[in-house]
């Protein structure tokens, strides 16, 4: 009788702990309003390089990996009318750290993710070096399991670091000779 009762102490947890599965490309992709860039960056940012994630292992916990970080960058950039495949300007993302907490009832997930932005015509002149860091709050609210509000949580805080880039990019002003962000 009390195996029986740890047995389904460990299915009941089982079920409402899951399996861990990494961030999802479709959930990180910034949906919001197009913005105003300037006309040298339209249809002319490709996407070289993204690296620094880290694949999930189902036994342990959600992470972010690389090519659903990529998509993400390339859906929103390619809907913020940015993306070229062999553009001028060559964007290079390092996720440098994706800060989790390993318990809690509301799950805080900040990524810290380094983009450079290189001009290929003009011997790859940096163009944007910026870290942009990104918190998001998964709650309880949001998914009882635990497993799924880490995944939630990285995946808003990947979207709100692509956001992040995507203010960036808005404010850059390039013009022969100079490069600036608008004030």
């Amino acid at each position: 009788m009390r195996n029986a009762r740890i047995l389904a102490a460990l299915a009941v947890l089982l079920y409402l702990t899951g399996c861990a599965s990494g961030a999802k490309m479709g959930n990180m992709v910034y949906e919001g309003p197009v913005k105003a860039y300037d006309t040298a960056l339209q249809s002319n940012v490709d996407v070289t390089n993204v690296s620094g994630g880290e694949k999930t292992n189902p036994a342990w916990t959600s992470e972010i990996d690389n090519d659903a970080f990529a998509g993400a960058l390339k859906q929103t950039l390619q809907k913020q009318g940015l993306l070229s495949g062999s553009g001028r300007y060559q964007l290079e993302a390092l996720l440098l750290e994706v800060d989790q907490p390993m318990f809690g009832l509301d799950f805080e997930v900040t990524t810290r993710v380094r983009y450079i932005l290189t001009d290929r015509e003009n011997n790859d002149a940096v163009i944007l070096n910026e870290t942009i860091a990104a918190p998001y709050t998964a709650t309880i609210s949001d998914a009882f399991a635990a497993i799924k509000r880490l995944r939630l949580a990285n995946e808003g805080s990947g979207k709100a670091n692509i956001e992040g880039l995507v203010e960036k990019l808005s404010e850059l002003n390039i013009e022969p000779g100079e490069i600036s962000l608008a004030q």
